[in-house]
């Protein structure tokens, strides 16, 4: 297949994950305090969506899909917000971006207000960490690394729309803290959560998605924020020790464990999408060798074999806490998800490049 019949192959298949992600519903009775399928909620997994669909809106220059996350937002914002935590932060990327596009006031203004509560008050741990609270869970003591996806780089972001110096070194230090207790210094992955209650890492769960969090946040991270060489060498070098652990973790079939080393774990879409879309951009950028291109096109052809014919992924875990036991993460359910879909629709427009 030639090159322009793939990337139109690559682009039909984006048209319909886009669509999809736009209408998703509940396969069952959701027991979370906020709908996390649903695109009408306003959470982490919605978060995650609308920053995907305005990449691909920076990448095509459609302007169709920037109304529809103007409208998006306004909608929300007139029903009212949730309360302020480290999930429902998540949005606000999205929204820093629009209100530098668009000068609203309003998206300014929120932006300014929800930032300023995660650097004076939102809840920390110990050595200055984001404690990860979620809604009607505050998490006390504890790091997880899904905290730097979902408000960490907002943080950064700020930094960029206020010209404020105060935000990237917060950035910085949230990485650091994240790292510094949540890496297997065995693997290079990283454990789910800590606690400094406990001083532990619940059940030493290498959970996928986690882990991809950072893959996937982390090229997106060295984008936004201008960091001091020492600061980005070391963040990459994490990330290609990662890499190398994962790439001796594939599966036959492109995918990963949602436990990476739990071999009797389910196969998970939405990680191995966000881990081939990380890859991929990091080998082109240069940031790690070009052996592991082959790493993220073998993810890519496992990940197109989850997507049917209407564009739905299949083969992603629901949204997942911090456990104590591995047979939890082997036993979420799996369904479409916001998240499986827009990191699909990531890693699609990174193989058109």
């Amino acid at each position: 297949m030639s090159n322009a019949a793939t990337i139109e192959k690559y682009e039909h298949i984006i048209s319909k994950l886009i669509r999809q992600m736009k209408t998703l519903k509940p396969a069952f009775q959701e027991n979370v305090a906020i709908g996390i399928v649903s695109m009408d909620n306003w959470e982490w997994p919605q978060g995650v969506g609308l920053f995907a669909l305005y990449s691909y809106y920076k990448e095509t220059g459609n302007l169709a899909i920037r109304d529809e996350l103007i409208q998006w937002f306004d909608k929300r914002i007139a029903e009212g917000l949730p309360d302020k935590n480290v999930n429902t932060m998540c949005p606000m990327l999205t929204l820093s971006y629009l209100a530098e596009e668009t000068g609203n006031p309003t998206y300014v203004a929120l932006c300014k207000e929800w930032v300023t509560y995660v650097m004076e008050d939102m809840p920390r741990t110990d050595e200055g960490g984001l404690q990860h609270c979620v809604t009607r869970n505050l998490n006390e003591g504890q790091l997880w690394d899904d905290t730097l996806y979902m408000t960490v780089l907002f943080v950064a972001r700020m930094g960029v729309l206020l010209q404020d110096d105060a935000y990237f070194q917060e950035s910085i230090r949230q990485f650091l803290v994240h790292l510094k207790y949540l890496s297997d210094v065995k693997t290079g992955l990283f454990f789910h959560g800590w606690t400094f209650l406990g001083h532990h890492h619940y059940a030493q769960a290498l959970w996928a998605r986690g882990n991809s969090w950072y893959t996937a946040g982390l090229v997106d991270y060295l984008d936004i924020a201008p960091l001091p060489a020492g600061v980005s060498q070391f963040l990459i070098s994490s990330l290609e020790r990662q890499v190398r652990t994962l790439a001796a973790l594939q599966h036959e079939n492109g995918l990963w464990h949602t436990l990476l080393d739990q071999p009797d774990s389910y196969l998970e879409t939405s990680a191995s999408s966000a881990f081939a879309y990380g890859i991929l951009k990091a080998v082109r950028k240069g940031f790690i060798d070009e052996r592991y291109r082959a790493v993220g096109l073998k993810a890519l052809e496992g990940v197109m074999s989850k997507i049917d014919e209407e564009g739905i992924v299949h083969g992603v875990s629901y949204g997942t806490g911090l456990k104590d036991n591995l047979d939890y993460y082997r036993k979420i359910k799996q369904c479409p998800m916001p998240y499986g879909q827009s990191m699909a629709l990531m890693l699609m427009v990174e193989a058109c490049k």
